[in-house]
């Protein structure tokens, strides 16, 4: 069965956003947010463990799912709604085997010949971007685009997809036009940590 996935994926950025990874949580839920992955490039493996245990006991106050970002361990040991997995991450396969039928599995691509490979895996969706220029990576990939986020809807039929990488209120609609089912943001949400909130309903509501 297909994951209902929400129109806004927010994901989080302690760097950006200056504060922890459990304040964002409850900042993004109390705009309304159902659906969040933490995401730590930076910290010790042990730092971010201890961080999102504290966002996960949040979340379940409220019935929020939670994605560990590329930490299959780290989704394991908290028993996390699931991992989000990029290119050089371990396999869907294993993430599958080891964290059950019932996890969330995300695993990015870059290309459409990515996406087409991605959906033979085990996995709940699959995420396509950078979409326009991104400033939250490092070392991004090559911009797919509009018309590649387009190909990549063409390739792979109706399977749950995510659009990544420099979307803001100014572009979203034409993300979800070219056929993404949800947009996942970083600094369109987090880049002033006290609008958080308000920078979520706006965008749901767009």
């Amino acid at each position: 069965m297909h994951i209902l996935l929400p129109k806004i994926y927010p994901i989080t950025d302690a760097r950006l956003s200056a504060i922890s990874h459990a304040e964002q949580v409850e900042k993004l839920i109390e705009g309304g947010a159902n659906f969040i992955q933490l995401r730590e490039k930076y910290a010790a493996p042990i730092e971010f463990y201890k961080s999102a245990e504290i966002a996960l006991k949040s979340a379940r106050k409220h019935n929020v799912k939670i994605i560990i970002n590329d930490r299959v361990d780290i989704a394991l040991a908290l028993k996390a709604d699931g991992v989000h997995l990029g290119q050089e991450d371990i396999s869907p396969v294993e993430a599958r085997k080891i964290l059950g039928d019932k996890a969330i599995i995300g695993f990015s691509t870059h290309s459409v010949e990515q996406a087409i490979e991605a959906i033979r895996f085990p996995i709940d969706y699959v995420a396509i971007g950078p979409v326009y220029a991104t400033k939250t990576k490092e070392n991004p990939d090559a911009v797919v685009g509009i018309q590649g986020l387009k190909k990549v809807r063409e390739a792979i039929g109706n399977f749950p997809l995510v659009a990544i990488g420099g979307i803001n209120s100014e572009n979203l609609s034409e993300v979800y036009g070219a056929g993404a089912d949800s947009a996942a943001i970083v600094s369109g949400l987090l880049s002033d940590a006290d609008k958080i909130n308000k920078n979520y309903e706006v965008l749901s509501s767009l």
